[in-house]
């Protein structure tokens, strides 16, 4: 069984360079991918906390922020440790917030289907390291209004280190789009409201995604202008307009639906508008 050729999200050609594999040979890939995906969430719950608050990403261990314990490594295992502590801390029982065991699940979730999505070594690794910085900006984003020109700052290097160890003949489009996506995005910033932070990001994304950028960015925009009217209507047009929504999460979600679908999109736009 070989997985047919596709373009992958960083807008090269990336025939299968895998060789003849069996499904259970991509199950176990999959489900791999998505323990390791589910520690690494783990690790993007800390980025999240830390981050923002400049603190070590290294140490001290993890803890309980209301009693200071230190978490001991068997109640720290992803997803199982929440379940067995029935969501509340070994030491001081306060509740654990839901949002760890899911931030796991999902990375873990997205890193496996990206590991089903594509098929060359080049797609994959561009594709799972774009989740792993995404995740946690929108985390921030939601939580603070920012997204921390570091983690903009690891996004580019991890993109252009991947892309020219992997895919070096992609590599000036992904250049190209991540240039596009930051003009892009800084033509609309003023106007919509966006920041900075949005704007640096969207740039990353395209180092990442190629051509797929474009598709990543409207449906960003289309994500948000969805929300923007459920609160005018729920809120009114006074109110609503007060109302302040930050635009990193639904570039999150953008970035992931083009990762997986935006190099079909590209596709069917030039072969069947242009």
């Amino acid at each position: 069984m070989r997985r047919r050729g596709r373009v992958g999200p960083g807008g090269g050609s990336t025939t299968l360079k895998r060789g003849g594999r069996g499904a259970d040979d991509y199950t176990m890939e999959a489900t791999l991918a998505g323990v390791l995906g589910a520690i690494f969430g783990s690790f993007l719950n800390v980025v999240a906390y830390r981050l923002p608050r400049h603190e070590s990403l290294l140490g001290p261990a993890s803890h309980c922020p209301a009693c200071q314990a230190p978490v001991k490594p068997y109640d720290n295992v992803p997803i199982i440790s929440f379940l067995l502590l029935r969501g509340r801390c070994r030491n001081c029982n306060t509740t654990i917030s839901p949002r760890y065991p899911l931030v796991e699940a999902l990375t873990g979730l997205l890193c496996a289907g990206a590991v089903l999505a594509h098929g060359s070594a080049a797609s994959i690794a561009l594709s799972v390291a774009l989740i792993l910085i995404v995740v946690p900006a929108a985390l921030i984003d939601v939580e603070y209004r920012i997204i921390p020109n570091s983690l903009t700052a690891l996004g580019a290097v991890l993109a252009l280190v991947i892309g020219l160890a992997l895919d070096p003949s992609g590599e000036p489009a992904r250049l190209i789009a991540g240039a596009g996506g930051f003009l892009l995005l800084a033509a609309l910033a003023y106007p919509g409201g966006m920041g900075m932070g949005d704007v640096k990001l969207a740039g990353v994304m395209g180092l990442f995604l190629g051509s797929a950028v474009a598709p990543a960015i409207f449906i960003a925009l289309f994500a948000g202008a969805l929300l923007g009217g459920a609160i005018l209507v729920r809120r009114g047009v006074q109110e609503g307009r007060k109302t302040k929504v930050p635009f990193g999460p639904f570039l999150a979600f953008g970035a992931v639906a083009a990762s997986f679908v935006g190099p079909d999109i590209v596709h069917l736009y030039v072969h069947h508008f242009l």
